[in-house]
Parts: C-alpha cells; sequence; structure tokens
C-alpha cells in the first residue's frame, strides 16, 4: 500500500482518519444543514433504525458526506436503490442497499385494506402517509421498514470491511429526505409505485360503490385471491339470466335515477335489474354496528363508535443510543474515559 486510503485500514481503524474527500460539483446535498435529518414520520421512523445499528462516528461523518454533496447520484427501484459517492479517490463508490419487495399477492390484501377505508384512500392520494399505514401493512404480515441491519442487503466497492461504512450512512440520509419529498419512494422500494398503486385504489372503490369487478392486478391476482377465470365463474354465469345481459356478465341498458323519484334502475326489457350498492370507506366499517337511539346517542356522539387503532410501534433504543452515536470527546473535557462515565449515568437514569 502506497498511502492511506479513506475508509480502509486495519483493526485499529487509523486509516479511516486520513484523506479529505473529493469535492463535487452538483452533488446531491442534504436539505437539513444542521441537527436531525428528516421531517416526516415516515422518514424518522426509516432512519431510526439506521441509528438503532449504533455505528459511532461512522454515522457523524456520513451525515457530513450528505450535507457536503458527496452524493453524486441516488435512485430508487423496486427492491433496490443504487448509488454513486464521492470519497478521497478519483473513482467514486458504488453504493447499493437492498430491501425485498412484497408479492404481488400480499400486496393485492394491503391495497384491498387501503380502499375498503375510505381514510387511507383519500391520505393517499392526497400524497400523504397516514401513521396508521404502518399498523395496517404490520397486520398484514408486511413490515413497512426494516425491522433491523440484517434486513437490509448492502454494499459498497469502497477498502471500508464495516458495514455500513460513511458512503452508505450518507446514501441513507439521502435517502431519508427522498422520503421526506415523496412518500410514495418509500412504497415504491417496497414494490408498488404510485400511480400503479392510486390506480389500484381507484378501481377497487369503483368496485365497491358499483359492484362492478375491478381489474386484475400486474400479475392477474385481485383482492380476492381469484385469477383471471372467466366472467361467468366470477359473476355468477353470463348467460344464465342472472346479469341480464351478455357481455360479461354486466347488465347493458341501465338507467340510474335520482333518490326519491320512485324509479329503479331497469335493463333494455323493461325489467327490474336493480343492484345493491356495496358499504364503502366509513359505511363499511360501521355496517356490522346496531343502530343507536338518538337519545342514547348524544352522551357518546364525540366518541368513537368502533376502538381506534394504536399508535405505531416505536423502535426499542438503549438509554445511551445518543452517546453510542457521538465521536470521542476532546482530552479537555475528559476524553474517551467521559463517555464511560456517562453512560453509566444514563443506564441508572433509564432504568
Amino acid at each position: 500500500m502506497s498511502g492511506p486510503v479513506e475508509g480502509g485500514g486495519g483493526a485499529d481503524g487509523r486509516f479511516a482518519d486520513y484523506g479529505r474527500p473529493r469535492r463535487v460539483d452538483g452533488g446531491l446535498k442534504a436539505r437539513s444543514t444542521r441537527g436531525a435529518i428528516g421531517r416526516s414520520w415516515w422518514s424518522r421512523r426509516f432512519l431510526e433504525v439506521l441509528e438503532s445499528f449504533a455505528l459511532g462516528t461512522r454515522l457523524t461523518r456520513g451525515r457530513s458526506y450528505a450535507r457536503a454533496g458527496q452524493v453524486v447520484s441516488l435512485d430508487v427501484a423496486p427492491g433496490t436503490v443504487t448509488a454513486v459517492v464521492q470519497g478521497s479517490r478519483a473513482q467514486p463508490y458504488e453504493v447499493g442497499i437492498a430491501l425485498p419487495v412484497f408479492p404481488e399477492a400480499l400486496w393485492a390484501r394491503v391495497e384491498a385494506e387501503l380502499a375498503a377505508q375510505a381514510f387511507f384512500s383519500a391520505r393517499l392520494l392526497a400524497g400523504d402517509l397516514p401513521a396508521e399505514l404502518e399498523e395496517l401493512f404490520a397486520a398484514a404480515g408486511a413490515p413497512l421498514f426494516p425491522g433491523g441491519v440484517a434486513d437490509l442487503r448492502q454494499r459498497c466497492s469502497c477498502p471500508d470491511f464495516a458495514v455500513p461504512c460513511k458512503h452508505l450512512a450518507a446514501t441513507f440520509y439521502l435517502l431519508a429526505e427522498a422520503f421526506d419529498a415523496d412518500p410514495f419512494q418509500l412504497l415504491h422500494w417496497r414494490g408498488r409505485g404510485r400511480a400503479e398503486l392510486l390506480d389500484r385504489l381507484r378501481a377497487l372503490r369503483a368496485e365497491a360503490a358499483t359492484g362492478v369487478d375491478a381489474p386484475a392486478g400486474p400479475t392477474g391476482v385481485r383482492p380476492d385471491g381469484a385469477g383471471d377465470g372467466p366472467p361467468d365463474a366470477e359473476r355468477g354465469g353470463a348467460g344464465d339470466g342472472s346479469s341480464g345481459g351478455g357481455s360479461g356478465g354486466v347488465a347493458t341498458g341501465l338507467r340510474h335515477h335520482g333518490p326519491g323519484d320512485g324509479s329503479s334502475m331497469m335493463d333494455g326489457d323493461g325489467r327490474d335489474a336493480s343492484v345493491d350498492v356495496a358499504p364503502a370507506g366509513a359505511a363499511r366499517a360501521l355496517a356490522g354496528l346496531p343502530p343507536a337511539p338518538l337519545a342514547d346517542a348524544v352522551d357518546r356522539f364525540w366518541l368513537p363508535p368502533v376502538p381506534l387503532p394504536d399508535r405505531p410501534p416505536s423502535l426499542a433504543t438503549g438509554p445511551d443510543l445518543l452517546l453510542r452515536q457521538l465521536g470521542a470527546p476532546a482530552p479537555a473535557i475528559g476524553g474517551p474515559g467521559l463517555v464511560e462515565r456517562l453512560r453509566r449515568a444514563y443506564r441508572l437514569l433509564g432504568r
């Protein structure tokens, strides 16, 4: 080895302190210039996983890289995040972070749950991720966030043997800010892009309102688990007279009249073709509740008719997590020994 290289070195890590990163023109800079990175609940929740790795100064240097614009590019795709990070060498390092995508059948279940509740559909269509979304994904067997470092496959072309290195840490921080800017990037990483997800939610809600089956997903999986079978088998039969028409089991010539006009939905032959519209949104959630007299409901007007969901779970961390993220203090204020004394104090106070 002709000289020290950035991020490499032996067990004592002495090479990690040498070599300034090369300046990058037009690199991606973190919008946060000081303090914590990440404004939204989903970006902060994602960074909690990273910070639970307890990597000490690697996170600090990763934040410095992110704020200095050392990340040349960042790309989010289903199952993988790729980035190019400039270090002290002339050749930038290639970074990859892989997280398994959810199977199509699982996405179909999640989409059915989302479409069944107007709250989720409205928030998602407005471009927002409600905090209750994490609990919904967890209940479906699809944790939205990685639970720990073992859930992620990380790679970097730098010579540092530690994972994650500061280049990976910088990528994590820029990724969190990408989630701030577009929360659907998180879902895209898990296998469902914005346009595809919202189209499916609109179709499923239209199906609930009209009784017409929504189109199948990308691989022919419908939320009810059925595939692309014949229309007769899934809609009651096109030729058995139950649907009033012969075009895929959907009645033709239907006319819809407003409520209260004494008319009904009629088919082309004048027969009554009224259909029961399935409840959607809040009506679906409250459909099983018995009606209550108004006098008995006055005292409960401001109370929810069904229990509200619990708050999303937070990651359990030790009381000395902050100390593990900071570097060693300067000798003038106690050096490494000060950290050990503070750690004991933190643990006693945290009991």
